[in-house]
């Protein structure tokens, strides 16, 4: 059992299969067209087509938006600011493309900490990130929280990693706040929700003059032609992804009722995961459950998740099976 990534437990929707099934030898023997896919996913997040940016999974959007916001060279080496714990890619690419990452920790009970991030945004910062839901706790941060910091660091950029928001949360895509903000950049996954974490579908959402460096880095045909084809047939089936977010709800509520009765703290979570605080001994829990073939995410080194071990809430069924799992580790450790 794979609940150590967040990845969808039941997998993409039927549709999507049948999508895949019916490709061919020519449909690997030439070069996608992207027409469709791009106007599916537009109008599934109800804005225009030349806002929407798709991407090899969101970790590549994540590249183009930083190595656009890095060509701004001016004032030494170029920052990025974050919070902590936060998800890696972020630093990782910063890095990779040379410059420094700064970062805040959350505020109690893993708040947003608006005014912390616009303190560090120095004349150095070229891009923030900003994970909403936040990861790996799974709490959101208001929409008007997040504009006002968008409004605040502008011209700088403000990426909103909304991976999760399909589970809870309020989004920010909307071409309103695009036109006003033109710095505001939301990065989207079909990961999650829809399942097609193995196909690596992602899109970027922002202002079309905002987008417009960004498309100049994503190289052509970055999605390959069986990712091209499923998005239409993923963004169109909304029973499936409404049925795979309540599976999640109630795996959500079922994880955090099992924590509740083992008097172990968990945070309001809208993603499709849960953060433990199983104690000092949160590496060993995690390593009963390995034995017994179910990974979950040991968390319990990272700044303000001491102890701490993430689970992904995804089917029913297999919350059912890791709950006494999980029960049965962390009675043993006591």
């Amino acid at each position: 059992m794979r609940l150590h990534l967040n990845e969808n437990t039941a997998g993409c929707s039927p549709a999507v299969m049948g999508v895949l099934t019916g490709l061919g030898r020519h449909a690997a023997g030439v070069y996608p067209d992207y027409d469709e896919a791009r106007r599916a996913v537009a109008a599934s997040l109800k804005v225009g087509v030349d806002r929407v940016l798709l991407t090899n999974g969101l970790d590549e959007g994540i590249l183009a938006a930083t190595a656009a916001a890095f060509r701004d060279r001016r004032g030494g080496v170029p920052e990025g600011v974050g919070v902590t714990p936060a998800f890696d890619m972020y630093e990782t690419l910063v890095s990779a493309f040379g410059g420094r990452m700064v970062t805040v920790p959350m505020e109690p009970g893993f708040a947003l900490p608006g005014d912390a991030l616009r303190r560090a945004t120095t004349g150095a910062a070229r891009i923030v990130f900003v994970t909403n839901p936040h990861n790996p706790s799974g709490v959101p941060a208001p929409a008007a929280d997040l504009l006002a910091l968008a409004r605040a660091i502008a011209p700088v950029l403000l990426f909103v990693d909304e991976a999760y928001i399909d589970f809870g949360g309020e989004t920010l895509v909307s071409e309103p706040w695009f036109d006003e903000l033109p710095n505001l950049v939301v990065g989207r996954t079909f990961s999650k929700a829809y399942g097609l974490a193995g196909l690596r579908a992602g899109a970027l959402a922002a202002n079309p003059e905002t987008l417009e460096p960004m498309r100049r880095i994503v190289p052509p045909y970055s999605l390959n032609a069986w990712v091209t084809a499923a998005l239409p047939a993923a963004v169109a089936d909304t029973a499936y992804r409404d049925w795979y977010v309540g599976q999640a709800g109630e795996s959500r509520r079922r994880l955090t009722a099992m924590c509740a009765r083992l008097d172990l703290p968990t945070w309001p979570s809208c993603g499709n995961f849960v953060l433990v605080r199983v104690g000092p001994r949160a590496s060993a829990v995690v390593a009963a459950l390995a034995a017994k073939g179910i990974r979950i995410r040991d968390r319990s080194t990272e700044a303000g998740c001491e102890g701490c071990v993430r689970v992904t809430a995804g089917l029913v069924d297999d919350t059912d099976r890791v709950i006494p799992a999980l029960e049965e580790a962390i009675c043993a450790e006591r």
